[in-house]
């Protein structure tokens, strides 16, 4: 997930673990880097704004993606071989209380699996993003 203070990613995580049934309130990992929340699947909340892109790299990312549902704030500081395979959300504020979201399947081989995860938020989604290939756009 990425976007600017206050767009709503730690929002749509809510959302996200409602709909997996997780029982504990989400609150933003900010300052303790992860949250886990049990519900049908483990979800993994990771925030790396307080993580250099270097220093990520030594955070045992991609076990934390093996244990369940990993979900990342400001994703754009995922090591590149993570983005690589990472189904991306980008949150732009529109308004006060408006809020637009993109999503976005990662190219090339890797991507496959975010590429379904696309299909599957394509098949949901109420208004497209124009005009770059392979992304879709939903009001938030």
């Amino acid at each position: 997930l990425s976007g600017p203070l206050g767009a709503g990613k730690t929002r749509f995580v809510a959302g996200l673990a409602r709909g997996l049934e997780c029982k504990a309130r989400v609150r933003s990992p900010s300052f303790t880097l992860v949250n886990e929340y049990r519900g049908r699947l483990l979800l993994v909340h990771l925030d790396l704004y307080r993580v250099e892109p270097p220093a990520a790299e030594e955070l045992g990312i991609e076990e934390q993606a093996e244990r369940g549902v990993l979900v990342v704030e400001w994703g754009e500081r995922l090591p590149a071989a993570l983005r690589e395979r990472a189904f991306s959300l980008e949150f732009e504020v529109t308004s006060e209380t408006g809020r637009r979201i993109t999503a976005r399947a990662a190219a090339g081989a890797h991507g496959a699996r975010a590429a379904a995860l696309l299909a599957a938020w394509d098949a949901g989604a109420v208004v497209r993003a124009p005009a770059r290939p392979r992304q879709r756009g939903r009001p938030a």
